[in-house]
């Protein structure tokens, strides 16, 4: 009985890594996805990096999580924060942009 707890206690953190590498991978290739169907002009209209290099933070950071550094480690972090990052703040201009509805 003394020894079910640990067991149980691994078996349970791999669950919650798997949720979130998942999540990150969902989140990563979501941004990296809108990043890439979107018109290379807008990003200087909005005061952001261009168009490649969203690109290429995204893409690098997909493949380092994919590459096993799991969402837990500093890139899976990073990773996660730079997909975000886009997802908040760079996509939400672009689409004001984009439906002449900005806020300047």
């Amino acid at each position: 009985m003394a020894n079910a707890a640990p067991i149980f206690a691994f078996e349970v953190r791999s669950v919650i890594e798997l949720i979130l590498l998942v999540f990150a991978l969902i989140i990563q290739g979501v941004a990296l996805v809108h990043a890439v169907t979107q018109r290379s002009d807008a990003f200087p209209a909005i005061g952001t990096l261009p168009k490649g290099g969203w690109i290429a933070i995204l893409a690098v950071c997909l493949v380092l999580t994919l590459l096993g550094f799991g969402p837990i480690s500093l890139f899976g972090l990073i990773g996660i924060a730079a997909a975000l990052i886009y997802l908040l703040d760079v996509r939400v201009g672009l689409r004001d942009l984009s439906d002449g509805k900005g806020f300047w």
